[in-house]
């Protein structure tokens, strides 16, 4: 009998690695350089309630590829990516993206309606959606319980890859039929993903769509942007996409014996996710806590930090995504035998 799987993957298998970064042509990197100057600029983060000088984790925050990332998503209007880059500062600020503590969002995850699990054939992390274990009501904690687990995938990223991979079940379970949100909730978590983490979403899987939920995509559809439309896939073979290996099994012809055990599960993703992200933390320290930092420098994939003397190109490591900040200690377990 196979073994069955209950903690996170933490690397992608060897094979499963990021399409280079395309470089910038003469005209991007002149658009950069001034969204870059302008950022480092800010004296001011506007709020009603909690304006201030930029702190450290927000300098942290913006990196090099976010910068680029708000570019790409304004069609390189460096003018309106800036707006757009403080509207999401605020928005962090006010919404309280940092407050958000594992333990208070623990009982939306009790079911597994959430689950970081394997990453695609890019080496993006998969983000297993399961509607059917909804286990609460509609309330403010079911979005940020979203907000939450998108910013554990990104601290799950390997370096090169800046996208996550949504893998959605519409599987109804038998206690909750109807498996689709409220169309205020869906907009406002639409809301929050296109104008909060553009350029995060690789590619989205959905499968067993029932027709109630056809029509809810229906609905939503006008809200959803064109390339992020183009990136949705429905009802496809997922073995296209994710390498079956780490598939979990409950999803077309995945391999990967996993069961959801909230009280292994939830403390190990924590685990797992704060020490990237203290990793990367450390490294930015010592790389002089520069605004516009290469995010693969704070992974470690890259040995100078922006700006410095010996500033190298960075270029996606050889073996499974492992890094500077992994330890001997996240060696990933071996993959269950089918």
């Amino acid at each position: 009998m196979a073994e069955v799987l209950k903690l996170p993957l933490p690397f992608p298998i060897a094979g499963s690695q990021p399409k280079p970064r395309p470089s910038l042509d003469a005209e991007q990197q002149k658009k950069y350089d001034w969204l870059l100057e302008r950022v480092k600029g800010w004296t001011e983060i506007p709020s009603t309630s909690k304006a201030g000088p930029p702190t450290d984790n927000e300098k942290f925050w913006l990196t090099k590829e976010c910068l680029l990332r708000y570019l790409r998503a304004t069609k390189w209007n460096q003018q309106e990516a800036e707006k757009r880059l403080l509207k999401t500062l605020t928005w962090r600020r006010e919404y309280g993206v940092e407050d958000l503590t594992a333990d208070h969002i623990s009982p939306e995850n009790e079911t597994g309606k959430q689950i970081l699990l394997g990453y695609d054939k890019e080496g993006r992390p998969c983000h297993y959606l399961n509607p059917g274990r909804q286990n609460t009501e509609a309330s403010p904690r079911q979005v940020q319980h979203l907000v939450f687990m998108v910013e554990r995938v990104i601290d799950i990223m390997p370096p090169g890859q800046e996208t996550l991979a949504l893998l959605i079940n519409f599987k109804q379970s038998k206690s909750r039929s109807n498996t689709s949100p409220g169309i205020g909730l869906a907009r406002e978590v639409l809301d929050i993903l296109q104008n909060h983490y553009p350029e995060r979403l690789g590619k989205a899987l959905i499968i067993n769509m029932p027709w109630v939920v056809t029509a809810f995509f229906k609905l939503i559809t006008p809200f959803i942007d064109p390339h992020t439309r183009e990136k949705l896939a429905f009802n496809e073979d997922m073995s296209k996409y994710v390498p079956t290996e780490q598939m979990w099994s409950e999803f077309s012809s995945g391999k990967l014996a996993f069961e959801y055990d909230h009280s292994q599960y939830w403390p190990a993703l924590q685990e797992l996710c704060n020490r990237r992200r203290e990793a990367r933390w450390q490294q930015w320290v010592a790389g002089g806590k520069q605004i516009g930092e290469s995010e693969d420098y704070l992974a470690g994939a890259t040995a100078a930090a922006v700006g410095s003397a010996t500033e190298k190109t960075a270029t996606a490591p050889a073996v499974e995504g492992k890094t500077a900040e992994i330890t001997a200690s996240e060696a990933a377990p071996a993959v269950p035998a089918n």
